[in-house]
């Protein structure tokens, strides 16, 4: 069994969270189990090592884990993407609409030496929403996009069409 095959057996669904009528993929399955995290994190890195990116962002809450240990394994800077009114110095803010409401996302407005590459990291794709926000908050503060890491991607949902034009990875994808 190839380990992206191990990593999707471990992916839990859970029916009607956050809401009723959603099926949440729930990656802790994948936090708990030491061997999946490192199988994870591996295939993550040998993506991304070498490829010129600058700088890590990991988005909010979920990303922060695999962006952080990414950043870590490949010597880069991790940049955090937080909900609104999280983080201290000033900031860039973007509102957009996600699979069940709204929301809004901040980043430093000092976060990147300008031009920088940026890859964006996050435990899930859906609807693309909070991934295209985040494009638009890593340009906002002077960055580029250079590509995005999930570890799942749900397809049916069109994130992956939303946020076209950007070098996308996935591990998993339902």
């Amino acid at each position: 069994m190839s380990a992206t095959d191990r990593i999707r057996g471990a992916i839990r669904d859970v029916p009607d969270f956050p809401k009723p009528g959603i099926v949440f993929k729930d990656i802790t399955t994948i936090l708990n189990r030491p061997d999946l995290f490192r199988e994870t994190m591996d295939l993550l890195e040998a993506r991304w090592k070498g490829s010129g990116i600058d700088v890590v962002a990991a988005i909010e809450s979920r990303g922060f884990l695999f962006g952080a240990a990414l950043a870590d394994r490949l010597g880069l800077a991790l940049v955090p993407v937080r909900k609104s009114g999280k983080l201290p110095a000033d900031t860039h803010r973007v509102e957009y609409e996600l699979e069940y409401g709204t929301d809004s996302l901040e980043i430093h407005r000092d976060a990147f030496p300008s031009g920088a590459r940026v890859l964006v990291v996050d435990d899930l794709l859906a609807t693309g929403g909070t991934a295209e926000a985040t494009a638009r908050l890593v340009e906002l503060a002077g960055g580029r996009v250079a590509g995005f890491a999930f570890v799942v991607h749900l397809a049916f949902l069109g994130g992956a069409k939303r946020i076209g034009g950007y070098d996308l990875h996935f591990l998993v994808e339902y």
